[in-house]
């Protein structure tokens, strides 16, 4: 059986990895860009998306990258603490949380594609622009060879769509674009050269429902931070689902000027950071399906959501997971594409909706109990929030610790 990924992101790559490690060895990965290079900032990955990644042998990889994450802190914007929880091994998890640049966890991956699969199983210059079925039934991708600026077509017996939140491959098989939504907020990220803070290994979100910083090391002597507020309604609107638009870090800094606290300087965190990059939050609505023949959309392609709770990739990690486990045990191709979207599209939807709500109405209870000196009650709120979506996105510490693995032996192919 051949298949063709589309999209060299962490969950084209996971996917990949996960046939591969599953039995399967034709696949091919198409990707857009002609070069795969180390762009973007940190990224949080949880215990669940770090168990699937361990299972693919790249714990050590992981481990010589990353960051553990010890701890997950809430503070007010006066820098009071409201509620803290231990993370990843510290909070009883078998894997740890790291924390990483999204650049270096992409180039660990491409590595591993390349050395397992085949330095040729990566095909860069690939703008695909859309799918069909073929009159056998065969996945037909549509692209542009951007190496040599001429249409090409490639065929396979699957075709995965992980092409992101824009993806044409998605919208060419439901006929229409699929229109991004947005809460009217504005992501700023950066990265900066720093000393340590608190425990060293801590991930910090301060502020309140009108603004919010987050900031965590992603290397040793490296902070990554971003901050969401409204958009500034006297600026141009950026464009939605663009991950990498320069902006000027002195302006955001001028945000953060009040944050400056004995255990973090937040605003002289971002004034020192070489660049920083702007993205408008947004989302796509939950779909009714991902499967259209045998073509399966996967990862920010079929549930892009808002940046919260640390489960845009790790999503895409599990529907990689699952995929390739049904493709490798269902007795059809067109039962495990049934299969991997009646367990994944249902929990996805739902975490895309649980992270619109944290955008909102969570943060605005957590600030008001916490501005009228309720910070027992705001701890108490967030707590149950917290353990509410870790359930949901199937990271609950006895729930994760105790799953079946979705690993294919070799019996079982």
């Amino acid at each position: 059986m051949s298949v063709a990924i589309i999209g060299a992101g962490v969950g084209g790559l996971t996917a990949a990895l996960s046939l591969h490690a599953a039995g399967r060895d034709d696949i091919l990965l198409l990707e857009a860009a002609r070069e795969i290079r180390d762009v973007g900032v940190g990224i949080n990955l949880p215990p669940h998306a770090v168990r699937e990644l361990s299972e693919l042998g790249l714990g050590g990889v992981l481990e010589k990258a990353g960051v553990p994450t010890k701890e997950l802190a809430y503070y007010d914007p006066s820098g009071q603490l409201i509620w803290a929880e231990p993370r990843g091994l510290d909070a009883g998890y078998k894997w740890p949380q790291y924390s990483i640049h999204r650049g270096t966890l992409q180039r660990l991956l491409v590595e591993a594609v390349r050395e397992r699969l085949g330095p040729s199983s990566i095909r860069i210059g690939q703008r695909v622009t859309g799918v069909s079925t073929g009159d056998d039934g065969s996945a037909v991708i549509a692209a542009i060879d951007q190496t040599a600026d001429r249409p090409v077509s490639h065929t396979a017996d699957v075709a995965i769509a992980a092409d992101g939140i824009r993806s044409p491959a998605r919208d060419s098989l439901y006929g229409s674009v699929t229109p991004l939504a947005s809460n009217g907020w504005v992501m700023y990220r950066g990265v900066t050269k720093a000393a340590p803070f608190l425990s060293g290994r801590s991930m910090v979100i301060i502020g309140d429902e009108t603004q919010r910083v987050v900031v965590y090391p992603i290397a040793d002597g490296v902070l990554n931070w971003l901050l969401v507020r409204p958009k500034d309604t006297t600026r141009a609107e950026a464009e939605l689902g663009n991950w990498n638009v320069p902006v000027s870090t002195s302006a955001i800094a001028e945000f953060v000027k009040d944050y400056r606290f004995d255990w973090l300087d937040v605003h002289h965190l971002v004034a020192s950071s070489s660049e920083s990059y702007e993205y408008p939050m947004a989302d796509i609505d939950p779909l009714p399906r991902w499967v259209f023949g045998r073509c399966a959309l996967l990862g920010d392609a079929a549930h892009a959501m808002y940046p919260f709770g640390s489960n845009g990739a790790s999503q895409a990690i599990l529907d990689a997971r699952v995929l390739a486990y049904e493709l490798a045990t269902a007795a059809t191709v067109d039962d495990a594409l049934r299969g991997y979207e009646t367990q994944r599209r249902p929990v996805a939807s739902q975490v895309q909706l649980a992270n619109r709500r944290q955008a909102g109405d969570v943060m605005a209870r957590v600030s008001a109990l916490a501005r009228s000196g309720a910070h027992g009650d705001a701890a108490t709120e967030l707590q149950d929030v917290e353990r509410r979506y870790k359930q949901l996105a199937g990271f609950d510490v006895e729930a994760l610790n105790t799953r079946t693995s979705w690993s294919v032996s070799a019996a079982s192919r």
